[in-house]
């Protein structure tokens, strides 16, 4: 069965003759190829030919060279040319820069640059806090990546990295608000990185670290948190454990259980494993299962110098069960699948508790297709978007950062992680939760607000708020 999604759509000019029956003839070799019409536009039309634009929703680079040569193969037409849409969206990047206001007159542009602009260069220089209400620095977040694990397609480097982090910085706009802008630098070094960071800090309110490998986005990460007083957030790791943490706090509720009695096992120790394992933790579980490639994780395992998998083994896995996934699931409560594709036999699942969760998020393929969990999975999640319960980072980081940026935190700590994920599970009314809807849409707008409204007062409970929360702006002279 074909799989079409909008991600994947082209659209092939078509240049014919003015003949009764030509389109439909078109349409059906379309369908005949599998491919799925999303629309027909008429270009221009003369009393002897039109031309049109036919927009076709298709699987793949080969599908699409499918369905290109059976629109060829129609008598009397002329394929002028085949357009990918995704690569359109892309063409000259997806962001601009543009001032808040026009330059039109003398006054205006002496009072935004020369000579007007010094007399506010002084004033911040004598206090840098009050670039927090006078530079860009209260609302803008900078995206730092190495390129080094792009999505799940590896290290892509740092051009092949920007077009994500211009997409990332899009989504801040769109649902925080936040101005955002990408940075994606030529170094692997873990210190340069940080020290990269270190010196970009004035500008910011606050840096996402994105894309950047395990195990060194953890200590990129540490490190820069204590070199500089704005907050850092990979949300590789932590989106994903906000988001993650949320689903389950509301899955839990479906099957009458809680955080404190769970036994979880999580597929796939990287960055993203761990850090949803330590929210967990944080969130009161206690039986934690780890397993990576060479198996199960406990306390004494080789871990082969990695310093995180290390701390995972020592804090993790109480029994110390040895073996592989399938011994791991045995009566498991939730399954977080953070790994690969199709690494979880239906079978499996028989052995797990009494109405078990699923989480298979590895994209695009799942550890286990939710058409094959459903015979033993009480609810069930995954990272797409054509599933109920896609778990989405954009659910958690614009509003996180936010949340920052409004009370101007000096970090994005546990309680503020934790408050935003019970901000997003509210989001879905007790009445209507059910195995189908564990998680709000990523476009419903009330989530960022209420994830921004739970971070502020997290922030200031917590004492990492430099903002009061009742604020006046002062100004000179005033």
């Amino acid at each position: 069965m074909i799989s079409h999604t909008t991600s994947y759509t082209i659209t092939v000019r078509i240049q014919g003759p003015r003949k009764i029956g030509l389109v439909h003839n078109i349409l059906g070799m379309i369908a005949a190829a599998g491919g799925s019409i999303g629309a027909i536009d008429l270009v221009e039309q003369c009393a002897e030919h039109w031309l049109r634009d036919f927009t076709i929703h298709c699987e793949n680079p080969e599908h699409e060279k499918k369905i290109t040569r059976a629109i060829k193969s129609v008598a009397d037409i002329k394929v002028i040319a085949v357009s990918d849409e995704t690569f359109r969206m892309h063409l000259g990047g997806k962001l601009t820069v543009e001032g808040k206001f026009p330059l039109t007159t003398r006054a205006q542009l002496s009072m935004a640059y020369t000579p007007g602009v010094g007399r506010v260069s002084s004033y911040v220089s004598e206090d840098p806090t009050r670039a927090w209400s006078l530079t860009i620095k209260k609302n803008t977040v900078a995206v730092v990546s190495d390129g080094t694990a792009v999505l799940g397609l590896g290290d892509l480097g740092p051009e092949g990295a920007m077009p994500v982090m211009e997409g990332k910085a899009m989504l801040f706009k769109e649902f925080g608000g936040v101005d955002a802008f990408p940075l994606c630098i030529a170094e692997k070094d873990p210190d340069k990185i940080v020290e990269f960071c270190r010196q970009i800090a004035p500008t910011f309110g606050g840096i996402n670290l994105e894309d950047i490998s395990a195990p060194r986005c953890f200590y990129i990460e540490e490190k820069l948190k204590e070199l500089v007083d704005i907050p850092v957030f990979h949300d590789d790791q932590h989106g994903t454990a906000v988001v993650v943490t949320a689903a389950a706090h509301n899955a839990l509720k479906l099957v009458n259980k809680n955080f404190k009695n769970l036994k979880v096992v999580v597929l796939g120790v990287g960055a993203a494993g761990v850090a949803c394992s330590k929210m967990l933790l944080a969130s009161g579980v206690s039986n934690i299962i780890g397993v990576d490639r060479h198996g199960i994780l406990y306390d004494g395992r080789d871990t082969n110098g990695n310093e995180m998998k290390a701390w995972f083994a020592a804090h993790t896995n109480p029994e110390k069960v040895q073996g592989d996934v399938q011994k791991a699931l045995e009566g498991a409560d939730l399954f977080l699948g953070l790994s690969g594709p199709n690494l979880v036999k239906a079978d499996w699942l028989k052995k797990m508790a009494k109405d078990p969760i699923i989480f298979a998020m590895s994209n695009p393929v799942p550890e286990i297709m939710p058409e094959a969990a459903a015979k033993y999975a009480t609810v069930i999640a995954t990272g797409r978007s054509d599933y109920p319960n896609q778990i989405n980072n954009v659910l958690c980081f614009p509003g996180i950062f936010r949340g920052a940026l409004d009370a101007h935190a000096r970090d994005i700590n546990e309680e503020m992680k934790i408050a935003a994920a019970m901000g997003i599970a509210s989001c879905v009314d007790d009445k209507k939760l059910g195995p189908d809807y564990i998680i709000p849409s990523v476009f419903d707008r009330n989530v960022s607000k209420t994830v921004t409204r739970n971070v502020v007062a997290a922030a200031h409970d917590s004492g990492v708020a430099q903002r009061r929360r009742a604020v006046t702006q002062i100004m000179p002279g005033i």
